[in-house]
C-alpha cells in the first residue's frame, strides 16, 4: 500500500543549561522546564490544520551539554536512563496526537556503569522509545567506538547504526557534527534508510550547511534538520545563536527553513517517501545510488585506522583529558598514511633548530 505524504516540523527552541545547575535537584528544575517547553512547542505544533506525523528536537535541548567537570559528575549531576522521567513526558504527547517524537539527551545505562551517551532517541505514536543511536564521533565525551568490540558483541552492526521501518518509511537519526561525516549518513543509507533526522545545536557554519545537502543528495534521503533556538549549549552566556533549522528533499532542495534564531514551529514540509523511491528506481543520472562503485573503495577503508578503537574497552573514560594521547595517535597515523603533511614553514624551523644544535654540539 502507498505512503501518503506526511508532514515533518522542527521544534526550534531554547534551552537552559543544566551544567550551570550546583546539583542533581537543582539540574532536574532546569531539565523539566526545558521538556516542559519542548511539550508546549510540540502542542502548539500539532494545533495547526495540517499537523505533523514526525516532530524533531534540537540536540542538548533537554539537558545542554556539559561544560567541563568529570564523565562522573556529568552522570551524577543530569543525566538519566531512555526511557526514563526526561522521555515520559514525551511519550505521552506522542500517544495524545498520534504522532513520532525524536530527540537528544544524555543517557546513561546500567549495561555500561561509568558511561554516558550522546542519544538521539525516536518515540513511536503508542508511546514507545523504537530508536537509539548513540552518538560515536566525539573526543570530549564516551562513544561506542572506545569499547568497539562489547559494543558490537551486544548491539551487532543493526544496533549500532539502528533504521526503523515504520508506516512511514525507514527512519535513521544522527546528531549534530555528525552530519559532516559522510560515513554515518552513508551507513545509514546502506540500510536502507530514507528520512534522516537530525537533532543538532549548532552556529552558523558554512561547512555544516554545505554537508547537510551533501548527506540529504548524495544518499538520496530526506534531512530534517532542527536546531536549538537562542544560543547554542556550548555558549556559556548565550551570545553564540543558533537557528537555521532547516528540511532538506532527496535531491539537495531546501524545501523549509527558518533563518531567525527565535523559537518556531515554522520548518514544516511533507515528506514524499513514495517520489524518493520511484527516483531510486530511475535508470537516469540523476540516481546517484545507482552508479556507485563502492567496491573499488573498500581497500582503502580496511587499512585505514586513526583514531584508536577499543581505548576504554576495560575501564570507562573518566576524564576527557585522557583522549589528549589518542588524538596524538590518531595525528600520527594520518601522518603516516600521508593524510597530513607537516607545513613547511615548521620543516624549515626544525631543520634550522637541527643546525644550530649540530653547530652547538
Amino acid at each position: 500500500m502507498p505512503i501518503e505524504g506526511w508532514r515533518a516540523t522542527c521544534i526550534q527552541m531554547n534551552s537552559r543549561l543544566a551544567t550551570k545547575a550546583v546539583d542533581r535537584t537543582a539540574a532536574w528544575s532546569i531539565i523539566k522546564e526545558n521538556v516542559d517547553c519542548a511539550d508546549a512547542l510540540i502542542e502548539a505544533a500539532c494545533s495547526h490544520a495540517d499537523p505533523p506525523k514526525v516532530v524533531v528536537l534540537p540536540e542538548f535541548a533537554l539537558q545542554g551539554p556539559p561544560h567541563g567537570g568529570t564523565v562522573r559528575e556529568w552522570i551524577d549531576k543530569a543525566c538519566y536512563p531512555i526511557p526514563g522521567p526526561i522521555t515520559a513526558p514525551l511519550a505521552k504527547l506522542a500517544i495524545r496526537y498520534g504522532i513520532y517524537i525524536a530527540g537528544n539527551q544524555f543517557e546513561v545505562d546500567a549495561t555500561w556503569p561509568g558511561r554516558f551517551f550522546n542519544c538521539c532517541f525516536l518515540i513511536n505514536p503508542k508511546g514507545e522509545v523504537i530508536l537509539r543511536f548513540r552518538r560515536i564521533n566525539t573526543a570530549s565525551w564516551p562513544s561506542p567506538h572506545d569499547f568497539m568490540e562489547a559494543y558490537f558483541a551486544c548491539y551487532g552492526i543493526e544496533g549500532t547504526f539502528p533504521v526503523v521501518d515504520t508506516e512511514l518509511g525507514r527512519l535513521a537519526m544522527l546528531a549534530c557534527g555528525e552530519i559532516a561525516v559522510p560515513e554515518i549518513a552513508r551507513v545509514f543509507m546502506m540500510r536502507g534508510a530514507e528520512v534522516l533526522l537530525h537533532p543538532t545545536n549548532e552556529q552558523e557554519s558554512a561547512a555544516q550547511e554545505a554537508a547537510k545537502v551533501a548527506r540529504a543528495a548524495e544518499n538520496m534521503v530526506y534531512l530534517v534538520s532542527a536546531n536549538v533556538a537562542g544560543g547554542i549549549g556550548f555558549s556559556a552566556d548565550g551570545s553564540v545563536l543558533g537557528g537555521r533549522s532547516q528540511i532538506i528533499d532527496y535531491r539537495g532542495k531546501q524545501l523549509a527553513f527558518d533563518a531567525s534564531s527565535e523559537e518556531s514551529t515554522r520548518v514544516s514540509a511533507v515528506i514524499d517517501i513514495e517520489a524518493l523511491r520511484r527516483a531510486r528506481r530511475e535508470m537516469s543520472m540523476a540516481n546517484t545510488l545507482l552508479r556507485g562503485r563502492w567496491d573499488m573503495y573498500r581497500p582503502f577503508f580496511e587499512r585505514m585506522t586513526a583514531y584508536p578503537a577499543n581505548a576504554f574497552l576495560n575501564a570507562p573514560m573518566t576524564d576527557a583529558a585522557q583522549t589528549k594521547a589518542l588524538a596524538e595517535t590518531a595525528l600520527r597515523n594520518l601522518i603516516e598514511a600521508g593524510v597530513v603533511v607537516e607545513p613547511e614553514l615548521q620543516r624549515e624551523s626544525a631543520r634550522e633548530g637541527a643546525k644550530q644544535a649540530a653547530a652547538a654540539f
